[in-house]
């Protein structure tokens, strides 16, 4: 495994979500409870961070300009030329005890994100789909913590995580309705290693696992053997994603809310932007086609 490296020490209470944009050639990430979209230019180094106003668990390119954000309020539009954000709708079960966490485009322009409760109520939450119409469906109700969501290679089965089953599930997908089925495991990892977050799958189909409270990213392959594992100086990993021209760079998001003073001097960088250089690549991410 390659060198890792911190690339941002921001001490992010919770950073989730990174996201590679192809416009800006930069990277995206949300730090949840900042309500905060950030930004990170790695040609120049420069950073630029947007105040969303309320929780936002996972943000997204919209092709016709800005984000598309998951808020604990609803699904909104982020205008990054002046931070202005705009509600789009709204998703069954939005109330106080309940916000949005991860989320991502399928091939097709449809945002996926789901939702939790803030005292991890089980089954408070649900999966939802953000069409253009726009339109919100439940797609999944009765999850816990809804968490990193992916598709194959061949757009026909969806990867989904739903944290503390401490598994990876796959579902049949139709690419052209949308609809999700037939759900089962695909890899079911040992409590003791960690819980299954955030989630990428890259251009040969591995899946890439970051895994809260292991200080790992696991690379799964799509038989679901494991096949590389990559360390990371914090125990609460979040979430991974490529980027980079050749998107051969895999950034990891980490958070170090509710870390003791002692877990923190052990970790001193927790809540950081880490990087490894990989020789296996990613897949640019979908925008919101709304």
């Amino acid at each position: 495994m390659n060198h890792l490296e911190i690339v941002l020490d921001t001490q992010a209470d919770l950073g989730e979500g990174p996201v590679w944009d192809q416009r800006s050639q930069q990277l995206a990430w949300v730090d949840i409870m900042a309500h905060r979209l950030n930004f990170f230019d790695p040609s120049t180094g420069a950073t630029q961070s947007f105040d969303t106003g309320a929780p936002v668990g996972a943000a997204v390119p919209c092709a016709s300009g800005g984000y598309v954000l998951a808020l604990q309020t609803g699904f909104a539009h982020l205008d990054t030329t002046n931070g202005r954000v705009e509600p789009i709708a709204c998703y069954d079960g939005a109330c106080s005890e309940i916000r949005m966490n991860d989320g991502k485009c399928d091939a097709q322009g449809r945002f996926w994100a789901g939702t939790m409760a803030f005292d991890f109520r089980p089954a408070a939450g649900a999966l939802y789909r953000l069409d253009t119409g726009p339109r919100v469906s439940t797609m999944l109700p009765g999850v816990t913590i809804s968490n990193g969501l992916d598709w194959t290679l061949d757009g026909r089965s969806m990867y989904y995580i739903d944290s503390p089953t401490n598994r990876i599930d796959l579902f049949d997908f139709d690419p052209h309705s949308g609809a999700i089925a037939n759900r089962r495991t695909f890899v079911e990892i040992d409590s003791a290693a960690g819980t299954p977050d955030g989630m990428t799958v890259d251009s040969a189909g591995n899946l890439w696992v970051a895994l809260w409270g292991g200080s790992a990213v696991r690379c799964y392959s799509n038989q679901g053997e494991l096949i590389r594992v990559a360390e990371v100086p914090a125990s609460q990993v979040t979430s991974c994603s490529f980027g980079g021209p050749d998107l051969t760079d895999l950034y990891i998001t980490s958070a170090r809310g509710g870390l003791t003073p002692k877990q923190l001097e052990r970790e001193p960088h927790a809540g950081g932007l880490f990087r490894v250089r990989l020789s296996t690549s990613g897949r640019p991410a979908h925008s919101f086609a709304g």
